[in-house]
Formats: C-alpha cells, structure tokens, sequence
C-alpha cells in the first residue's frame, strides 16, 4: 500500500510543477473554464427582478424549503432550542434505558406511510456510532465556520448595508430546521460496518429511503459526484488558498518572504491534513472538537470588546441594522448581499439544505436518530446567528459599511475585517490570521470526510480506495496554495450548490419520516422524566 501511495505522489508531482510555472496555471484554469462553464452557468443562473437586482435561482429551494420544514415541524427550530442544547450536554445520555419502551409504544402510533418503509416496521437503532453528539457537532461546525463568516459577511453588508445582517438572522433561524431534517435522516438510514465504521449522508437516505429505488439510485449517484467535487474545490483549494494570501499579506505582501512560496506552505498544510484524515472521523473529531469551540470563543470574545469598547455606538447599531432591513433599499441590498453573496461562497455560511452537514452527524453514537436532528439545528444558529452576527456588528460599528468594499474579493474582505478588528484592538489582526489558517484547517478536514464518503459511495469501501482519495485530497491541498485556479474553485462552488437539488427532493419526500421519528424520541424524553 505505501508504494502505491508513492506512487500516486510521483505521478502527481509533474502537475505540481506545471502548477508552479508562470502563466500555466492561468492556461490551466482558461481551459477548464471553457469546458465547465456551461453547468456553472447553470448552477449559478440569476433571475433579474429589477434593473439592479437579481437573485441565483439556487437561493429559492433553500429557502423556500427552510420555510417549509419550519411550518411543516412546528417551529422546530425555535421550541426545540433548549433540548438540543441539553442533549450536546448529555442530559438525555442515559434515556435508552429509561425511555425505549414507552418510546416504541408511541412509535406505533405514530403513522410512517412516507416513502419506502414499511408502515408496520419499527426502527429501533442500537447503539452503534463513532463519535459523541458534542464531537458530530464540532466536525459539521468545522466545514461551515470560516472564511464565509469572516469575508462572505463583510462583502454581504457592503453591498446590503447594515440592513442585510437582520435578513441574514432570519435566514440562519429558517436553516436550523433544514438541518434538523437532513441530519435526522442522516442517522436513520445509514450504514455500520461490522467494525463500526458509519457510512451516512443524503447518499443513503436516498437510495434506502425515497419509494422509486430508480430515482433513490440516481439522484444520490449524482449527490456523490457532487459532494466530492465540492471536496476537492470550496472544501480544500479555496481554504488554503485564502489562507495564504491572508498569510503572505500580514508578512508583508508583496515583500513577505512567502511571497512565491505558496506550495511549501501547502505541503505544510497537506502534511498536517494528511495525518488528521488518515484516522477518519474519530481523529478528526478529536481535533475539532478542540479546534472549533477555542477558535469560535475567540473571535466571538474579541468581537465582544470591539463592540462593548464602543458602547455608545451599539444603539445606533441596531437601528441601523432594523432601518436598513426595511427599507426598499435594505431589503433589495439584503437580498443581493446576503442571499446571494453569503449562499454563492459560503452556502449561506452554513449549508443548510445541501446535505453535506448530513454526513458528519450520521457517524454519532445513537439510538434515536431525531436526537442528532436536534443537535445539528445548533449548528446553523452558531455559525449564522452567532458568528456571523458579530462580524456585521464589528463592521457596522468600525464605520467599514461603506459600498466602495462592495467589490472586494475574499481575501480583501478578510483584511477589511482585520483593519476592523485593529482599530480596537491593535495586535488582533494576528490573532485572526492564526484563526483564519485554523478555520481552513478544520474545514479541508470535515470536507475530505465528506468528499471521502461520496468516494466509497461510487468507487467502494476497500483501503485502496480510502487512501486513493485521501492521497488525490492533499495534492489539491498543495495545487490549491501553489496556483490561482478560479474556474476550477468556481466549478467546486457550483458543485457545492448542486448537491441541493437531490437533497431537497429527498428532505420533502422523507418529511414524514423524519416527524415520526421526532414524536418517538420527544415520547422517549417524556416517559424518562415520568
């Protein structure tokens, strides 16, 4: 096995060269572009509603099925708040034993005519998993906390004004009940290796849940392809490629002695991902689990004192922040700025409803699986609600609102939020530099897991596959720091985008299944307390 994995490395160190080499990489992404951008004109359609605004018809299913699952499960995005918060504090870790029969008793009572189960077969799940509900949390968190909180929300309020974090809230609330969808239907149909391994995500559910076995096959077989395109582009050459500009920049830029170096820096980062992912989703949640509570309590600690150190602008904050929302030009500025910025690069910073979040929380150690549900519908409102927001606030305050950033790039937009931070605190911009490298770190670790499990979906589950992905992944590690490849990084986008269209179709189809599960587990939490 290792000499096929030298192997693979020697036959990719040619294209890392060519990489290197003036202009070649621009030829490279030229050509690319030419082939592939067909499906991202595809993917990335805008709908003109005015003469100045036009919104990616991407954006609609998102939220018009984020809408529909908040209605559809009774806003279980906001009652079921505290519960899933006293589950990733393990109140409910003992309910198996307490619960299980009075939880299949209301399970029978429950109606599961949705699509492709038997009506009469109850599912009761051992406890069969890889990692804690907390661990599933983090490495799902670890894929959507990063770039997109940092410079997606800086160019949203840019060209949105002040106005688009009101509408960005709304959004991230509607996301949570996505998420709780997705991620329950995660646990329900996955797969479990005689070893323990967990194989899950929209892959599964598709092909074992949806009626027409047909349809299941195809719409997950396209969801894989998908998904590991996503892996290789916004979730691994896009992260390090923003990392090292944020690098070089705060080095000197043009002057900074990484200035040419990018591919040492990435087989720095490709040494590092390589010995996380090599252990799976155990090591990687190990790691992010550490990474991301530390990384999430720092930015939000010193956007606190950037914010409480100019109190008396807090007020004015907000007012701008509500003014905005509702005038015509905040809602059209919101919609443009938010909906489209935010969702283009980040998947709307969360990715709720594009099912890749589904597969992290498929490897926890349950046997309820709306239970893991409730803990995912968190992630969306950390990220969207929390992070997010405080980003906007620092902007606001800072006076760095202004439309001349509008037509910043990522990395811009990550400096102007780092100038944002230095005018109150002087030595952050460091700090955040070191944040920024650690958000892609985690997020090329969380999206090789998810590009991973799209590859065993088509290719199988054997180790030569395993370490043949694994392999490919750190090479566009180093490809991805070394060259300047935007058509491919904008086909990865529109890949990243694509998996909503599968997924949706399975969340509305499997809806019902998910409410049955959800009353069995909610009847479980309520016969523990009798």
């Amino acid at each position: 096995m290792k000499k096929k994995l030298l192997s693979l490395l020697f036959l990719a160190a040619p294209f890392l060269a060519f990489a290197q080499e003036k202009g070649l990489d621009e030829q490279i992404d030229e050509a690319f572009g030419n082939a592939t951008g067909w499906f991202v004109d595809i993917i990335f359609y805008q709908i003109p509603f005015s003469e100045n605004v036009s919104i990616y018809w991407v954006l609609f299913p998102l939220i018009l099925g984020a809408l529909y699952f908040t209605f559809y499960f009774n806003f279980i995005n906001f009652r079921g708040f505290f519960t899933s918060v006293n589950i990733v504090r393990g109140k409910y870790d003992g309910l198996e034993g307490k619960g299980e029969n009075k939880a299949i008793e209301v399970a029978k009572n429950v109606s599961t005519t949705g699509e492709g189960d038997n009506p009469d077969t109850i599912r009761v799940e051992g406890h069969d998993g890889e990692v804690s509900h907390f661990q599933a949390l983090t490495a799902a968190l670890s894929a959507t906390v990063g770039l997109g909180n940092i410079a997606g929300v800086a160019i949203a309020v840019s060209i949105g004004g002040a106005g688009a974090t009101f509408w960005m809230i709304v959004a991230g609330f509607l996301g949570m009940a996505s998420k709780f969808v997705e991620c329950t239907l995660g646990v329900k149909y996955r797969d479990i290796e005689a070893d323990g391994t967990v194989y899950g995500g929209p892959m599964y559910y598709l092909t074992k849940g949806l009626k027409n076995k047909t349809l299941g096959k195809i719409l997950a077989g396209a969801f894989a392809i998908f998904v590991i395109g996503g892996s290789f582009g916004g979730g691994n050459m896009f992260q390090v490629n923003q990392a090292f500009q944020l690098v070089e920049n705060i080095t000197g830029g043009e002057q900074s002695f990484l200035n040419g170096y990018g591919w040492a820096f990435g087989i720095v980062m490709a040494i590092l991902v390589g010995i996380v992912i090599i252990g799976g989703i155990k090591k990687i949640a190990k790691v992010t689990d550490k990474i991301v509570p530390f990384m999430v309590a720092i930015y939000v600690l010193a956007s606190l004192y950037v914010i409480f150190f100019n109190y008396d602008m807090i007020g004015d904050a907000f007012l701008q922040i509500f003014h905005g929302a509702f005038s015509p030009e905040g809602i059209a500025g919101g919609a443009v700025g938010v909906l489209v910025q935010g969702f283009r690069r980040a998947a709307f910073s969360n990715e709720a409803g594009i099912g890749s979040a589904s597969i992290a929380h498929s490897a926890v150690k349950t046997k309820y699986a709306a239970s893991e549900g409730m803990v995912a519908l968190l992630e969306p409102f950390i990220d969207t609600v929390v992070v997010c927001t405080m980003t906007a606030l620092v902007l606001i305050i800072t006076g760095n609102v202004t439309a001349e950033n509008a037509s910043l790039n990522d990395a811009q937009a990550i400096l102007l939020t780092s100038g944002a931070f230095e005018s109150a605190i002087s030595w952050f911009p460091y700090v955040l530099t070191v944040a920024v490298v650690l958000f892609a770190f985690s997020s090329m670790i969380s999206w090789s897991y998810y590009g991973f499990q799209g590859w065993a979906y088509l290719f199988g589950r054997s180790k030569k596959m395993e370490y043949t992905y694994k392999v490919i992944f750190c090479v566009f590690v180093v490809i991805g720091a070394a060259a300047s490849l935007g058509s491919v990084i904008g086909f990865s986008d529109a890949m990243v985008f694509a998996m909503m269209v599968p997924n949706m179709i399975g969340l509305i189809f499997l809806a019902p299944k998910v409410k049955a599960e959800l009353k069995r587990y909610m009847g479980a939490i309520k016969a523990s307390k009798a």
